[in-house]
Parts: C-alpha cells; structure tokens; sequence
C-alpha cells in the first residue's frame, strides 16, 4: 500500500497538479459521501424546509420532475407534497432560489426528435416557473424567471451535471453525485422499492456533500452555468410543438428562456475552513470547446460566458488516479463502452490495460439482469461490454486478463459514477467512464477525495456489503476491512499466498458470510463467447 502516513505524499501521487483553475483543498473542506437515493433526497427535503429569508439554493440538474416529493410520497398520499411547491414557497419568502436544467440545440428547433430528457425538461420548466405555492398568498408566480434551459455546447452534447448548493445564513453546503431529481432515483438497498414493469428493479447512485473552500467552487461552477445560460440569445419553442407535451396551442410560439432573468448571483460571504486532519479534496469539471458567436456579424450586446478552450479535469484526474494504483481500482458506472460523441483520445481503457499489467486488481460493476425466477429475460446480459473487450482485455496477455473482472449486480441500474483506489482515493460524481464524459461533450462536474484516514476503507465496506445484500455484521466486518481478504470476494486467486484455508461460497465468498440474497452476477468473457456473440452482430 502506499505511504498512507503522508498527506503530502498521497497528492502528489493521486491527483492532478493544482491550478489557479482546480485549486487542491488540503484538510479544510469535508468530503462526505451518500450512497443511494433515499438518503440523499431526505437530506435535500431536510435543507430545503430549513431555508428562510436571504438563503439561498441553487440547482443544476440533468433532469427534474417537478412533482417530486424528496420523502418518497406519491400524490395522493397523506403528506405528498412537491419539491417544487417548497421551493416556491421559500422563494416567495426571500430565499434565492435558481434551477438550470439540461437542454438541447434541438428544443429550438426540431423538438420531436427524441432527444433524452430535453422535452420533458422544458415542460418541468414551464411548470416550476408558473407554480403558486400552495402555502401562501402570491400575486405572480415566485420563481417565473427563476429557472432556466441550458441549450449550450456541442449539439451531440448535454449538460450533464448534476449538483446542488445550499447557503444556510450564510455558510455553503455542496452536493455532487450521479442523483437527478427523479422519483425513479428514490431508492436505498436492498433495492425492492421500484419496478421494471412488472418486476423489481432498484437504482443504486451516490452523491458527495462537501463544506468549505470545496464548496465555494461548486458555487461557482454554478454561478458559470447560470450566468452563461441567463446570457444566451433567445429561443422558441417550434410552431408545431405537439400540444400533448407542452399544453400549447397549435401554432402557437412561446420563449424557451424569460427574456430577462437576474445576470448574477448575490455577493457570497467568505467562507469558514471545515477542519479534515489528513485529507484533500478536488473538485474537478469537463467542458468540450464551445463558441456561440461564430460569425463577428452576429454578435449580440449580451453578455456570454462561452467555454473557449476545452476542460477536462476530470479526465486529468482518472488518469491520475489510475496511474498511481498499486492495489486496486474499483469502479461502478452506468456505461463501459463508448458512444457517439466521443474522442479516442480521450478514452480510459488504456490506462486499465496499464494497471492491469503491472499486478492491480481491477473490479468493474454495472447494471445487471432481471432474476429470471423474478420473470422475465434478462434485460441486460451478464457479459463484458464490447468496448471492454476489444480495448482491455484482448489486448493483454492471459496473465493480466485475471487481474481484470467485470460484475452485473442482478435486478439493479447502477447509476454511481464512483471510482476508488487503494483504499486512499476517491471520485463521485456526474462523468460517467466514457469519453464523452472525459472530453466534456457531456459537461460534467465530480468531486475527487485522497485521505491518510478511514474513509475510503470504510466507502469500500458499505458498497461491497450492499452488492452481496449482506449487512456488515461483526463477522463480516473485519474480513471486508481487510483488503486482502476482501478482494478475494471476486476472484479466488487474488487472495494472498498462505492464506488459511476455508471453505469458500460462489466468487470467492467464505464461509461464515452469510448474504441474505447473492445479487452478484460474473460478466463473461472468453474467446468462444466473443467468437460466438460477433458473429450474432
């Protein structure tokens, strides 16, 4: 393991150089994760009751139902009430209140396309900014001009990050994760809430909470989308939008964006320093170039914020990371292959084959397959991804292949954008492992960790106990604490020589683990099976 003794040791091997740009914040800011939705959203319910007059809350979302209750109810149940009626509520009562929603160059134009979630956003943005809360008396909607569509960047793209930051008189709190605002993310293990049809099927994601400096650079990697997206030149909905999804009259045309939302956001009050003994925190972003005003004929007096030069942080920080990994990397992700959009030279799989090679344990964990015994087929095959294969695996020699496993958690989407490494190193946040995400075709916002504490170790016992559906019992403890014991769960060879002998369940389990629902499915790769499903291509 390395030096784990030696904060200054463990930047210096695990994250990017600091920049003016992605300043590193040494044991001053707290990096707090959150695995899965309900504990997230309860939060988010919890901080949103609690504002009052010169608060604040912003939000930068992928998507967003505006009939979300963040306590699971669903309307007509005793209590229901939306996020979105709680925030116009608070704004009507001096709370800042600001939501910027992911769009594309398409809902100008061509909105019958299907395009993701980019039409069901405009219409939660015309609901959110005509809803009257049903708490108190208002003359015009309270946040009419206070939530906005983000059509900005590559036309392949979205605006993908999802955060959201509180001041509470005064002081920040800042969220980053994979979680949008969706009643389908409302979920916690062992995943039996939610439904696929008519079978169950869970949503396992994560979120950062951050004070401090950390979160002073979410607020203003907020600030930047808001004041980019307020500035850009205005936009229609099309003519013949269909009146079934925008409650619009044939013909009629209706402004994307208001005319005159608010530019900036309100002076922030310096920040206190939140002591963390032994850590460092980056928060990092992705942004592909991007020019509105292409042509000198058509610029406007309107103040843009344009990204002129690429970003790519988070990518400077995977492969970091991956390149200072000795013992393991583990990674949960909603994508292990590429698509449109992309850049090859942007692409992590290189970097695994490195790792791979020189002795590091790779763990990969995606979505799984539907329980037959649940009914069904399976809805995702419990096999390596093409991309995978080709670019890892293939091109490895049969040595290091065993260093490299791929896992399907049974019943469950895995939306975490998670990695971490050694027990020392971690990132959550919104970039999935594809490139898009790393070249910022997708704009994406993550929040990296390096600790000489607990914290990573203690990450890695909570997720590895909720994959094997096991609580961390007293026995089980302290075989997941220790890493060589731990990483033999996937794979019995990585257990070290001389281990004591045991008798041991399916994937390397031992006896006396007694998981109460093997949810753990291996990803299949072999060169017959690679033979066989390229031909089926």
């Amino acid at each position: 393991m390395p030096d784990a003794s030696s904060l200054t040791d463990l930047i210096g091997r695990y994250l990017p150089p600091a920049t003016e740009a992605c300043p590193t914040f040494a044991e001053n800011s707290l990096f707090e994760p959150i695995i899965d939705g309900v504990t997230y959203f309860t939060e988010l319910a919890e901080r949103m009751q609690a504002l009052g007059p010169g608060d604040a809350v912003y939000i930068a979302s992928y998507q967003a139902d505006p009939q979300l209750d963040l306590t699971g109810r669903v309307a007509g149940e005793a209590g229901y009430r939306p996020f979105t009626d709680v925030l116009a509520e608070k704004a009507a009562g001096g709370t800042d209140v600001r939501i910027v929603l992911s769009a594309a160059e398409f809902s100008g134009g061509i909105p019958w396309l299907p395009v993701g979630p980019f039409r069901a956003n405009t219409l939660a943005a015309r609901v959110i900014r005509a809803w009257k809360p049903s708490t108190v008396e208002v003359s015009s909607p309270p946040l009419e001009n206070r939530v906005l569509l983000d059509w900005s960047g590559p036309v392949l793209g979205s605006n993908h990050q999802k955060l959201v930051v509180f001041r509470h008189d005064g002081v920040l709190t800042a969220y980053v994760g994979g979680l949008d605002l969706s009643p389908s993310r409302f979920d916690h293990s062992p995943h039996r809430r939610l439904k696929l049809g008519a079978h169950r099927w869970g949503w396992h994601d994560a979120a950062a909470r951050l004070h401090g400096p950390a979160a002073v650079r979410v607020w203003e990697t907020f600030r930047f989308r808001w004041q980019n997206t307020a500035a850009l030149p205005p936009r229609y909905i099309a003519k013949n939008l269909p009146p079934e999804y925008f409650h619009l009259s044939i013909g009629e045309r209706a402004v994307l964006n208001p005319l005159e939302p608010p530019i900036d956001l309100p002076p922030l009050p310096e920040q206190p320093e939140h002591p963390a003994d032994g850590t460092a925190v980056q928060v990092v972003r992705s942004y592909r170039p991007w020019s509105l005003y292409r042509h000198r004929g058509l610029r406007r007096l309107r103040r843009a914020n344009v990204v002129r030069a690429g970003i790519q942080e988070i990518y400077h920080s995977m492969t970091t990371a991956i390149g200072a990994a000795e013992r393991y990397i583990y990674l949960e992700d909603q994508y292990f292959h590429e698509a449109p959009g992309g850049d090859p030279r942007f692409q992590l799989y290189g970097r695994l084959r490195a790792a791979a090679r020189r002795g590091v344990r790779i763990i990969l964990i995606g979505s799984g397959r539907k329980d037959p015994a649940d009914g069904g087929d399976s809805t995702v095959h419990p096999v390596v991804t093409h991309d995978l294969r080709w670019r890892v695996l293939a091109r490895l020699p049969a040595a290091a292949r065993r260093n490299v496993v791929m896992y399907r958690v049974d019943n469950l989407t895995v939306h975490t954008k998670l990695m971490l490494v050694d027990d020392v190193f971690a990132s959550i946040g919104s970039a999935n492992f594809f490139s898009r995400s790393m070249v910022g075709t997708d704009s994406e916002i993550s929040s990296t960790f390096v600790t000489t504490g607990s914290l990573v170790r203690d990450l890695r016992v909570k997720l590895w106990a909720e994959h094997l559906r096991t609580p961390v019992t007293d026995e089980l403890a302290p075989a997941l604490t220790d890493l060589d014991t731990a990483l033999g769960i996937w794979r019995h060879e990585w257990l070290p020589a001389g281990h004591p002998p045991g008798t041991w369940r399916r994937a390397g389990l031992p006896a006396g683990f007694a998981p109460s629902e093997w949810a753990l499915t291996p990803a299949r790769w072999s060169p017959a099976v690679w033979r066989r499903e390229t031909r089926e291509r």
